[in-house]
Parts: structure tokens; C-alpha cells; sequence
């Protein structure tokens, strides 16, 4: 591993959100992370965030206040508010997916702007869905699926026959930390592609970027970014790694130390 990042590599950082950013399920950047994402805006470096989640939480989208923001695991991109690039399922790669065979699986869809949900005989929505507005499945329409999320203990087989019959579709989950949880998104549409596309738009060459995560979904962009920093310990991201923050909750101290960098650097220190 690489100590730190040189103090002129960074002009877009990219994070992750549940394990990286905030707390896993969290809504909210911590004071001291978003004290030091201020300073680096100061210093010119653009921001994003690349999320398996469909929407950031607006405290985050506030506290941050990124240039790009990737949701559905990079299927959806977002630049300076307006829509980039999306990625969506064929009726037939939809069709596909959803014949799991995975008996009560709870299953999400999700559209651009809708929720559906089938939730098992007896099985209360939890608040997130409550909060969306979410819709039975079988209401779910047949075109513009940008991702869907399967949560079952059987996971792991699904996405392996899935993998065989369908390899081109991206498959993130279904292993620690998230073994019962599987999301599916269209071809090309995961984080890596995504740290792509916002990098050209933004004219950043993919060398000064720093990418920042926790998990399976994030493997594609610490692989591809100039520098990358994981958060945590997953052993499937280690070797993937220049650098590692131990948690969320230490983020901020990491960012205030390379905002520190920078400064010296642009004072010729």
C-alpha cells in the first residue's frame, strides 16, 4: 500500500455512501466530514457520490454538495443536476431476473422515480418503503427498470445461475458483508463505469481521482480510480487498496489531513 495519496493527485474525489460516507442505513454526514469536503471544495476538488442506493438522502446531497452523483450502483448518473446517463433493463433481461424461484424473497424494483415492492405473506414494510411511496410489484412496469434488489437467504445460488444465463448483467451482494442481500443492475451499469463517465464529463483524467468505499459494489471503481481508499477491512477490497480508513466515523480526520496537504502544497510547502 501507497502511505497516502500525493498531495497533487486529487481533483475529484468519489465516495461510496452506506460504510464509507455515513454509517451503514445512516442520513446524515458527520459535522467533521462535512467541515473537511468544505475545505476541499474550496480547493477546487469536484465531488461525487456513487451509490448503490437509488437516491442520497437530501442531508447528504446538502452536505456535500456534489458535482456528480451516481445512484443504482452507477446505473443513473447525474452531473450538475441534470441527468447524464442511465441504464436500463430490456423487458426480456427484466423477465429473467424476476423468475428467481426464490420462495417469500422480498423484491424491490426501481424506476427512476418509483418503488415497487412484493412483500412476503405477513411481512411489514419498513420505513424506507414507507417513505418512498413504494407500490405492489406486480404494478411495476416492463420498461425502465433501472435495478432491482432481491433480499432471501438463497441469494448466493440465484445470482450464481443468474451469472451463468445472463453474465453481461452486473451482480453486487449475495457474499459478506451483505450475504442475503443481491442487487441486479443492466449491462455497464456499476461504479466503475460510473467514476468513468462523471471523470470525462468533468474533464478529470481517471490518475487524479481518489475513490473511496467499503464493499463488492465498490470494487470496479477503487480498481479503476488513481488512488483508492477503502473503507473497513472486507478482504475482497484489500488488494484493490492504496489505503485504508477504519470507518466512517474517521473519515473526517482523513479528509482535514489531506485538505491539510493540499494547502501546503499550494503554498509551495
Amino acid at each position: 500500500m501507497k502511505p497516502r495519496p500525493p498531495a497533487d493527485l486529487p481533483l475529484l474525489l468519489a465516495f461510496d455512501l452506506d460504510g464509507t460516507l455515513i454509517p451503514d442505513q445512516g442520513r446524515e454526514v458527520s459535522a467533521k466530514t462535512a467541515e473537511a469536503l468544505a475545505r476541499l471544495r474550496a480547493l477546487g476538488v469536484r465531488l461525487a457520490i456513487i451509490t448503490g442506493r437509488d437516491t442520497p438522502p437530501s442531508a447528504v446531497r446538502d452536505a456535500v454538495c456534489p458535482d456528480a452523483v451516481a445512484t443504482n450502483n452507477g446505473g443513473r448518473i447525474e452531473i450538475g443536476g441534470e441527468l447524464h446517463a442511465e441504464a436500463r433493463f430490456t423487458p426480456a433481461e427484466l423477465q429473467a431476473v424476476l423468475a428467481h424461484e426464490l420462495e417469500d424473497a422480498r423484491v424491490a424494483v426501481f424506476t427512476a422515480d418509483g418503488l415497487y415492492v412484493n412483500l412476503p405473506p405477513g411481512r411489514e414494510p419498513e420505513a424506507w418503503m414507507r417513505a418512498r411511496g413504494y407500490r405492489p410489484l406486480a404494478e411495476a412496469p416492463t420498461e425502465g427498470i433501472l435495478k432491482v434488489g432481491f433480499y432471501h437467504p438463497g441469494v448466493a445460488d440465484f445470482a450464481a445461475r443468474l451469472r451463468v444465463s445472463h453474465p453481461h448483467l452486473v451482480l453486487t451482494g449475495a457474499q459478506p458483508p451483505y450475504t442475503e442481500f443481491l442487487t441486479v443492475t443492466p449491462v455497464g451499469a456499476h461504479k466503475g463505469a460510473a467514476l468513468t463517465l462523471i471523470a470525462e464529463a468533468l474533464e478529470i483524467p481517471l490518475d487524479r481521482t481518489v475513490a473511496f468505499g467499503d464493499s463488492d459494489n465498490d470494487q470496479a471503481m477503487l480498481e479503476l480510480a488513481g488512488y483508492a481508499v477503502q473503507l473497513g477491512t472486507l478482504p475482497l477490497l484489500a488488494p484493490h487498496a492504496d489505503e485504508q480508513v477504519a470507518s466512517p466515523g474517521a473519515l473526517g480526520a482523513y479528509l482535514h489531513r489531506l485538505a491539510d496537504r493540499l494547502e501546503e502544497a499550494g503554498r509551495g510547502g
